[in-house]
């Protein structure tokens, strides 16, 4: 899998969990990386295309296809009931961008329950500005982010706040670097994390999240994906 635009490949958790949703298909991340990266050439494209042709034919196709193996409720399967029709709920506690192109990509190399830090390079459908991350872009990955260190350490909860101070303009194409340090607060979670560019800091997100143990986050079960033969 390539990680946007040259940027090293992550190492995203792939484990189903009842607590926080099934792991994404295989499948479901390599399409989600090929539509980040196919929605960023029609971005830059000046004039039609027939290679665009050939994929709104196709589109209409794959859509009918797909529509036909999709569960008849859309709605998240919660807790295991036998002939449940509703869909699978895919993990977003980690690396929802690894499988959902909606979101944005980005990789972890400390995961230390107070610090945590990796790096994010935004391709050109998060733009905004001319060159520039879309601002609200970047709430969403400090958000993500944040939740992620959350999850994987221990303490998680429901977010309650976010505040993003905007410092520089943050440009797409570009690899940066974040940081993440937290603390345990009364009844919550104070967690900043930081944009660097070349150590410059370009923005910065606070969010306050109530603590509790991730069994208890949900306060249910969701369902598991069912085996094919059952499907």
């Amino acid at each position: 899998m390539v990680f946007e635009e040259g940027l090293a490949a992550p190492a995203p958790t792939r484990t189903g969990d009842a607590k926080f949703g099934e792991a994404p298909l295989a499948q479901t991340v390599e399409a989600a990386g090929a539509m980040r990266r196919l929605s960023s050439l029609l971005l830059s494209l000046e004039h039609p295309h027939p290679a665009v042709d050939a994929m709104l034919a196709k589109f209409a196709e794959w859509e009918g296809e797909l529509a036909a193996a999709a569960p008849a409720d859309n709605a998240p399967r919660i807790g295991e009931i036998a002939d449940d029709p509703r869909r699978v709920y895919l993990n977003h506690a980690t690396d929802i961008g690894a499988y959902n192109p909606c979101f944005p990509e980005y990789r972890f190399d400390q995961l230390d329950p107070e610090k945590a830090g990796g790096a994010v390079c935004f391709p050109l459908v998060f733009e905004g500005p001319p060159g520039l991350v879309h601002g609200g872009f970047l709430g969403v990955f400090f958000d993500c982010v944040i939740q992620h260190h959350n999850c994987v350490t221990g303490l998680s909860g429901k977010t309650r706040s976010l505040l993003v101070t905007f410092r520089r303009p943050t440009p797409v194409l570009t690899e940066l670097r974040f940081e993440i340090v937290r603390s345990q607060v009364e009844r919550g979670i104070a967690s900043t994390a930081r944009l660097l560019l070349d150590g410059e800091v370009l923005c910065a997100g606070e969010v306050d999240t109530l603590a509790s143990q991730p069994e208890k986050l949900t306060g249910f079960k969701f369902g598991r994906r069912r085996r094919e033969s059952d499907a």
